[in-house]
């Protein structure tokens, strides 16, 4: 499904499927940093208020902890979007009077 580390093949090895016309746009991205910057904001939110550190403390631990956290979140968003997509056949939004057939 891959061809890199996020970046999508243009169809799959196996099936032939095209990847084309299932776009993620920024889809996966937006959930990714929700989930990572609630818990990362969380998290450094608690230390300061718990334990009071440098702010070289606090770059040391969430620079690391947000790039070791989004990476394979991404990858798996991005497979997720595109196999939601294919199961509920979405396709560009088109007008409701269009008399083009999907």
């Amino acid at each position: 499904m891959f061809q890199g580390f996020l970046k999508l093949r243009s169809a799959c090895g196996r099936c032939k499927l095209d990847f084309r016309p299932l776009d993620q746009a920024d889809g996966p991205a937006f959930f990714v940093m929700t989930v990572v910057g609630f818990v990362v904001v969380g998290l450094a939110l608690y230390v300061e208020v718990a334990y009071s550190p440098s702010i070289v403390v606090h770059l040391l631990l969430w620079i690391p902890l947000t790039i070791i956290l989004s990476l394979p979140l991404m990858r798996i968003a991005k497979g997720l979007m595109v196999g939601l997509q294919y199961r509920n056949k979405a396709a560009e939004g088109r007008w409701a009077g269009s008399d083009e057939s999907p």
